[in-house]
């Protein structure tokens, strides 16, 4: 039978991963959105999500964790743990049993803390874009291992998505980024080529001989020609003062 509930929880939390280009985004809220949606969709009881930035940082978010239990097993993974291993291979960790030898010969420090926790399993998956892992979704469960039902396919696939929304995020700030420097060499340029056109025109001199009194003076006071260039336009600088630096003939 159809969960349609389920189906429309889903559906909600696909579009909000879709939703990076937002003017309040934050990496932060939106991750933490999307560990709660792993909960409430994925069957476990707790997530956390492990992100790389481009300079390497690591930043750690997870799902509602009032007592900071969640954030200590994620910290506490910097000695070894499903999101290490997620992120070292790019492939999903299947849900280990921390009771059993497995998760205690791979990860001693994560199991011990993890059953003080009460935390009975555990299971991660990458966030990936292509071929390039950005970091790991962490799933715990605390019911008994036969009632655990964590679905590792869909889980890496709201991964992807979540990881495709931020890799957009990061080419929208980097366009922005991009587009304003290119406005403000634009804006530059244009007051430079007044402030040359004003000072022929006040000097009767050809526009280069402007030109180069006003990078000659620039340099002089070492300071931004388009510094310069502003000053003047705004009546702040008198063209008087350029002119040591007027060329001669």
């Amino acid at each position: 039978m159809v969960d349609a509930g389920r189906d429309l929880r889903l559906a909600a939390a696909l579009v909000a991963l879709a939703d990076s280009l937002g003017e309040t985004f934050e990496v932060s809220a939106y991750l933490g959105r999307f560990a709660d949606d792993c909960v409430t969709l994925l069957g476990a009881d707790a997530a956390g999500l492990l992100l790389v930035g481009a300079d390497a940082e690591v930043s750690l978010v997870t799902s509602a964790d009032p007592t900071g239990r969640v954030r200590g097993l994620l910290e506490i993974q910097h000695q070894g743990g499903p999101c290490l291993d997620a992120c070292a291979s790019g492939e999903a960790v299947p849900p280990v049993r921390f009771a059993g030898t497995e998760a205690a010969e791979r990860w001693p420090r994560l199991t011990e803390r993890a059953l003080r926790e009460r935390m009975t399993v555990t299971c991660a998956v990458p966030l990936r874009r292509g071929e390039t892992v950005i970091g790991a979704l962490n799933l715990f469960a605390n019911g008994r291992p036969e009632h655990v039902r964590i679905q590792l396919e869909l889980a890496q696939l709201l991964a992807d998505a979540a990881a495709i929304g931020l890799a957009q995020r990061r080419i929208h700030d980097d366009c922005r980024a991009l587009t304003t420097q290119l406005q403000s060499a634009l804006s530059s340029r244009v007051r430079i080529e007044q402030a040359k056109g004003l000072l022929a025109e006040r000097w009767g001199v050809k526009v280069d001989a402007a030109f180069t009194a006003l990078r000659a003076h620039a340099r002089r006071a070492r300071r931004p020609i388009d510094a310069i260039a502003q000053e003047l336009l705004e009546g702040r600088l008198d063209d008087g003062a350029l002119e040591a630096d007027r060329p001669s003939g």
